[in-house]
């Protein structure tokens, strides 16, 4: 399996003013694979160290953060030899030992010839509370489920996924069909490896469809393992609230529909919580259109979505008759699985922060707002080829942005106030000036 990642831990490691690298992301994203595979290719040694209970190997570094003792004694009790730029070490589960958090501001300072990646399905939650973190001495990047171009890469499909990568907008055209069909697969399969990976092997529904609930199920055992028993209830809540959410027109988050009469602050810390832990993503919505988006950024009102679509999917009980026959997956659940595609296209992808706009009163709605040097972009989702884009229009007489995208099912065309995109080609907005 090919994650486009990879590219990014190449430049890390041969970066000149390489740091000590924290990996984040949520449980089952591959992010072990991905380190270990790393290491294995571009390192000649790999020494991969668990924090899973492993409190023997914890305590080497809470004595104190010398980092010559703390190899030496590595190499000893692990019996192994750490070589300087030869050896990759990977320091797994971290959250279990936040003390090798801490360690990595010292590794920067005093042992930067040793390349650390630091990783744990619940750091991005322990990153928020309370411990030293060591702030500019390390470098951080994300991984997420697999993007529909990794995806196509995966399902074998690697001329589709390169007409896509190189914006020819002519043969993704022609190859309309076919794009078509492995959308649905991706709307119902998703990008979680795990099942991404049985997909390709069986192009089994109902396997894919069972790994899902497993996944699903793991997290929310990882509930009660990890947060306070008071404020679990509420977690719950909001998990199991996120499909009737997103099946509203208005796809704002209302408290009142996960508990009567609830409001921001009975919620705000199980929210966050499942956004640290990388299950929920969250889009704000701004009160002007204006750069820089993030000056503009109302905290009382957004929109929560899960880190896949297949895992929406399989969370919201769609069965796979709607996505794979017809067109329904695009127009089933109100557009939600189309609205979610597209933002992790766009955030996980493309590295966009997306917002989302509404006119005064609720009389439209933008469903998301990108900023590009130089202005914004306002993006609207079709989940069919209906191409009346009544919304977008208002919006742009009103706001004149530097231009919009709408994504639909339609080809690749430009008119003079917007650009139609497929929503199979998502990633080409890159290159789009």
């Amino acid at each position: 399996m090919q994650r486009d990642l990879m590219t990014k831990l190449v430049e890390w490691k041969d970066s000149p003013r390489r740091k000590p690298l924290i990996l984040l992301g949520a449980r089952q994203v591959g992010k072990t694979w991905l380190m270990k595979e790393f290491g294995k290719n571009y390192f000649k040694n790999l020494v991969y160290i668990s924090f899973y209970r492993n409190d023997r190997i914890a305590a080497i570094f809470e004595k104190d953060y010398n980092v010559h003792r703390i190899i030496d004694a590595l190499q000893i009790e692990l019996g192994v030899t750490i070589v300087p730029q030869e050896t990759l070490i990977v320091f797994d589960e971290v959250q279990n030992a936040l003390s090798v958090v801490e360690s990595l501001k010292y590794f920067c300072e005093d042992a930067a010839e040793y390349a650390i990646i630091a990783s744990g399905s619940l750091l991005g939650v322990a990153l928020h509370h309370g411990i030293s973190f060591p702030v500019g001495k390390v470098d951080e990047l994300h991984l997420y489920p697999l993007t529909f171009c990794e995806f196509l890469k995966a399902m074998e499909q690697p001329a589709l996924a390169g007409f896509v990568a190189n914006c020819n907008y002519e043969q993704i055209n022609d190859f309309r069909e076919k794009y078509t069909d492995l959308l649905k697969d991706y709307m119902f399969v998703g990008g979680m490896p795990e099942v991404v990976e049985a997909f390709r092997l069986s192009r089994n529904y109902d396997e894919a469809r069972s790994i899902q609930m497993n996944i699903i199920s793991q997290y929310e055992d990882d509930f009660g393992k990890h947060i306070e028993s008071s404020t679990l209830p509420r977690i719950r809540m909001v998990w199991n609230t996120i499909p009737v959410q997103l099946a509203k027109e208005n796809r704002k988050f209302f408290f009142g529909q996960v508990k009567e009469g609830a409001r921001l602050k009975d919620f705000e810390i199980a929210i966050q919580w499942l956004v640290d832990c990388g299950l929920l993503l969250k889009v704000h919505k701004i009160s002007k259109p204006n750069v820089p988006l993030k000056s503009y950024l109302d905290f009382n009102s957004f929109k929560l979505y899960l880190l896949d679509v297949g895992l929406l999917g399989a969370l919201s009980g769609l069965n796979k008759s709607s996505v794979l026959l017809g067109s329904d997956v695009f127009v089933e659940f109100k557009g939600a699985l189309a609205e979610q595609y597209v933002l992790q296209q766009l955030s996980t992808d493309l590295g966009y922060v997306p917002y989302y706009y509404s006119g005064d009163k609720s009389t439209y709605e933008i469903d998301f707002i990108i900023q590009r040097e130089g202005g914004i972009v306002p993006i609207e989702v079709m989940a069919e080829e209906n191409l009346k884009a009544k919304s977008l229009r208002v919006f742009c007489d009103k706001f004149h942005p530097l231009c919009a995208y709408r994504f639909s099912m339609s080809n690749y065309r430009e008119q003079d106030w917007l650009v139609n995109i497929p929503l199979w080609a998502v990633s080409t907005v890159k290159s789009l000036n």
